[in-house]
C-alpha cells in the first residue's frame, strides 16, 4: 500500500516509528510536511500540490499527525486527500473536536461518559460561582488551547481560584474550571485506543511536587492493568468523538473512572516504553484491515 503520514517534523519519535513499521510490513511509505502542501480545490479533479511544482498521487490511507497549531491548515490538507480517496486514519471533522476541550467535554456529557465537574463562563463576572458550581477549592483551571500539560493550573483557594481566573479573562483567553480530584494523587492513565480496542494502557505519574501527571511535564509512565469499566469508557470516549485512533486520558475517582481528555494525535514513545507494545504495528495494521474502499471523503460542517 501507498500510506502518507501528514505531520510537520520527520524527527519525532512517533513519525519515525510510523514511517519504519509501515516499512518494516512492505508499504511505500512517505513523509508529508503539512507546510509544504497547497491544494487545487477542483469538483472533478481536487489535488494537492508540493512545493517545488509535484502533483502528488493519491495515497491508499493517510495517517494525520498534526501538531495543534497547525489544526486548521492540517485538516484542510487532510480533507484534501479525502476527497482524492485516501483512507484517513482519523478525520478531519474529528481531530477538529478533540482540538476543542469544551466540545469534547459537551460530546462526551452528551453520550453519558462521566467526566469531573466542569464550568464553563464568558464573563470573569461569573467567577465566584463558577468556583462553587464545581464544588469549591481546590479547583483545577485549564486553557482551553493548552495541550500536553501546559495551561493548567492548580488553585489551592477559592481566593487564588478568582485570581487565576480573573488573570486569563483579562487576556481574553477561554478557560475551563473542573473540580480536583485529590484522591488520584496525581496518577492517571492513559489508555492507547485504536478500533475499537485499547491495545495498551499506560499509568502516569507526576514528578514531585506536581499535579500533573503529563510525561511532558516529568511524568512517568509504567504499564497498567485497567479495569474493565475503563477499558469500557475509552473505547466509549473515542467513538463518541469518531476518532479510530486516540488516547485517552482517565482519573480514578471516590466516583469512579472519569475521562480527563482525549488526544487525536497520542504520542507512542512514552506508551510504547511504558508496555513494550509495538503500537505503530497496530496502526499500520489497522490500516491495511480497513483501507479497503476508495471512496471521496463526504465534506462535513
Amino acid at each position: 500500500m501507498r500510506i502518507a503520514v501528514l505531520a510537520s517534523n520527520p524527527k519525532l519519535y512517533s513519525n519515525k516509528r510510523l514511517m519504519q513499521a509501515g516499512r518494516d510490513r512492505g508499504h511505500d511509505m512517505h513523509f508529508i510536511a503539512i507546510k509544504n502542501c497547497y491544494m487545487d480545490i477542483t469538483a472533478s479533479k481536487p489535488e494537492v500540490h508540493y512545493r517545488g511544482g509535484e502533483i502528488l498521487k493519491m495515497f491508499d490511507a493517510v495517517i494525520p499527525r498534526i501538531r495543534p497549531s497547525a489544526t486548521f491548515y492540517g485538516t484542510a490538507v487532510l480533507r484534501q486527500f479525502g476527497a482524492q480517496g485516501s483512507y484517513m486514519l482519523n478525520g478531519p471533522v474529528a481531530i477538529g473536536r478533540s482540538r476543542d476541550k469544551l466540545r469534547t467535554l459537551q460530546i462526551l456529557c452528551g453520550k453519558d461518559v462521566n467526566i469531573p465537574k466542569t464550568a464553563f463562563a464568558d464573563s470573569p463576572l461569573d467567577t465566584k460561582n463558577m468556583v462553587k458550581m464545581v464544588g469549591g477549592a481546590p479547583v483545577v483551571i485549564k486553557l482551553l488551547e493548552g495541550t500536553q500539560g501546559v495551561g493548567v493550573v492548580l488553585a489551592e483557594t477559592n481566593k487564588a481560584a478568582e485570581s487565576v481566573v480573573n488573570a486569563f479573562k483579562s487576556l481574553k483567553a477561554n478557560i475551563l474550571v473542573q473540580e480536583f480530584i485529590k484522591e488520584s494523587k496525581g496518577i492517571d492513565l492513559r489508555c492507547f485506543v485504536i478500533g475499537n480496542k485499547v491495545v495498551a494502557a499506560m499509568e502516569r505519574h507526576a514528578a514531585e511536587g506536581e499535579f500533573r501527571a503529563n510525561i511532558h511535564m516529568g511524568g512517568t509512565g509504567y504499564k497498567a492493568k485497567i479495569t474493565s469499566e475503563e477499558r469500557k469508557m475509552a473505547v466509549k470516549a473515542a467513538k463518541s468523538m469518531e476518532l479510530k485512533v486516540a488516547g485517552v486520558d482517565i482519573i480514578r475517582s471516590n466516583k469512579g473512572p472519569m475521562v480527563l481528555e482525549i488526544n487525536s494525535s497520542p504520542g507512542l514513545e512514552g506508551v510504547e516504553n511504558a508496555t513494550k507494545k509495538d503500537i505503530a504495528a497496530l496502526m499500520i495494521e489497522h490500516i491495511e484491515k480497513n483501507a479497503k474502499t476508495k471512496k471521496r471523503y463526504q465534506i462535513k460542517e
